[in-house]
């Protein structure tokens, strides 16, 4: 049996409960019963199509046309703390973070969704949706209350309940990765991104201009045409810079695992 070393347990000697590293990630670390598995679900990595799956693999739903069920029930399969010991398999699917913070933009902040108006809160109202654009954005999450204010844009390495994990998949890579998970996890994974209507593979990308500066409303038209500025056209060099820093640990991991080649920026 693997020693399974948790992440954040020992960074503080309180109670584990009062942890809040460590509760933060257990909560996302979710139980696949029949395997014995734990999959870590991070926000905008696939996480509608994963909890989709292992919602049917754990029983709970029987048809993907149900899958407004896991949006209230993101904690239905939480570990506890003997599950997250005793698992056979443990896997996490990670993004290229330049590209996960351009899919929060054009997904919460251009529709204008319940994370949109919970940011414009944490701000106290001084900046209106209208007015972030994605150069605004990135300046405005770029404190640690509103950096940390959302698990959208939360960093990735917050959601790494383990030290370690048996495998690392990345996104841009889930052809490949969803065969294996297959076979490993013992379930059937489901394309949610025609039920969520999430994902830019139903648009047309524009990478021939520069969107940084962009409205959310210029964009949500485009969007409305079945366009979108691609992830690298929403970056100038000052925004890279600030993203940059801001997921240096992110970046860090991912170049660890995975290399550049499909990084938007080496």
């Amino acid at each position: 049996m693997k020693n399974r070393q948790l992440n954040f347990s020992a960074a503080t000697y309180d109670y584990l409960a009062r942890n809040r590293a460590h509760q933060f990630a257990n909560n996302f670390a979710l139980r696949i019963y029949r395997s014995n598995s734990i999959y870590s679900f991070i926000p905008k990595n696939a996480c509608s199509t994963m909890r989709v799956s292992l919602a049917m693999a754990n029983g709970c739903i029987s048809d993907p046309s149900d899958f407004n069920w896991i949006h209230q029930n993101n904690s239905t399969f939480t570990a506890d703390l003997a599950s997250l010991q005793l698992a056979d398999y443990t896997f996490v699917i990670l993004r290229c973070p330049y590209a996960r913070l351009a899919s929060a933009y054009l997904d919460k902040i251009v529709d204008r969704t319940a994370e949109a108006w919970h940011l414009y809160e944490t701000l106290q109202r001084k900046t209106e949706i209208s007015a972030l654009s994605f150069k605004a954005f990135v300046k405005a999450i770029s404190t640690p209350k509103v950096l940390l204010s959302n698990i959208h844009w939360q960093p990735q390495s917050d959601f790494l309940v383990y030290k370690s994990y048996d495998d690392y998949f990345c996104l841009e890579q889930f052809a490949q990765a969803k065969t294996i998970i297959e076979n490993k996890a013992g379930l059937q994974i489901v394309d949610a991104r025609p039920l969520t209507q999430h994902g830019t593979d139903r648009f047309q990308l524009l990478s021939d201009d520069n969107f940084a500066e962009c409205l959310p409303d210029d964009i949500y038209t485009l969007k409305k045409a079945g366009k979108l500025p691609s992830p690298a056209a929403l970056y100038d060099d000052e925004t890279q810079a600030i993203v940059s820093k801001l997921y240096k640990q992110d970046l860090a991991l991912y170049k660890n695992l995975f290399g550049k080649q499909d990084m938007l920026f080496s």
